[in-house]
């Protein structure tokens, strides 16, 4: 597996809701924090696990999704370095929802419960954080429905594309990813081959530029609102 090096320190440091705490807190939380390595095509986590903490993407690239009754599946966003999930699950202490994976050697680091539910008494800019990271993931997941149910595959993988580009959900990245074909099929529940072709349109319309290995963002707000 790949070796990762980003410290535990350096990644919180440079967290949205990270910059808001004082010092002290910071300290706390890293001491409470652990990390865990995830090899690529594993599970973080299953749809049914109960959830003990709030986890952060410190490098790599997961995917989210659930499987129907029916047995379709459904992918819900991808998570890039720098991103956090699970948060609504820890205010419910209800079960994971969902299933994790990771499409690529992913570096996490876990937040315990206990530590989540400590920053929620003692820090304004966590909670407020919490209520943008929510309102952001509501409106990503509101998106989503629309999308999957009314857009051909063209405008699903640009929609998928222009929600890695959030600033809020997946902080840090500017305007360029790097990110494959394939990472892009499996974020879009479709081959690579169709992935391809999607991006060549998008391409052709100006939204983005193709390089080997990475997709460069020209227009984001054209991506969000592509139609097909």
């Amino acid at each position: 597996m790949t070796v990762l090096k980003t410290s535990m320190k350096d990644m919180l440091c440079q967290t949205i809701w990270g910059k808001g705490l004082t010092e002290a807190q910071l300290e706390r939380v890293e001491a409470d924090m652990t990390e865990r390595l995830v090899p690529a095509g594993a599970f973080v986590c299953r749809k049914g696990d109960p959830v003990d903490h709030w986890i952060g993407v410190t490098e790599g690239l997961l995917k989210m999704s659930s499987v129907s009754p029916e047995g379709k599946t459904v992918t819900f966003t991808g998570l890039l370095s720098g991103g956090w999930f699970g948060e609504g699950s820890v205010l419910k202490s209800e079960p994971r929802k969902y299933d994790v994976v990771a499409l690529r050697d992913s570096r996490l680091a876990l937040m315990p419960r206990a530590t989540f539910n400590w920053l929620l008494d003692n820090s304004i800019p966590f909670n407020r954080f919490l209520l943008m990271q929510l309102n952001e993931r509501l409106g990503l997941f509101i998106s989503l429905v629309e999308y999957d149910r009314m857009l051909d595959t063209d405008a699903r993988v640009a929609r998928c594309l222009a929600a890695l580009f959030n600033s809020y959900l997946n902080p840090g990245y500017g305007n360029r990813l790097q990110i494959s074909q394939e990472e892009i099929g499996y974020l879009c529940s479709t081959s690579r081959q169709r992935a391809n072709q999607a991006l060549q349109v998008l391409e052709k319309k100006g939204f983005l530029k193709i390089d080997y290995g990475s997709i460069t963002i020209l227009d984001l707000k054209g991506l969000r609102q592509f139609n097909g």
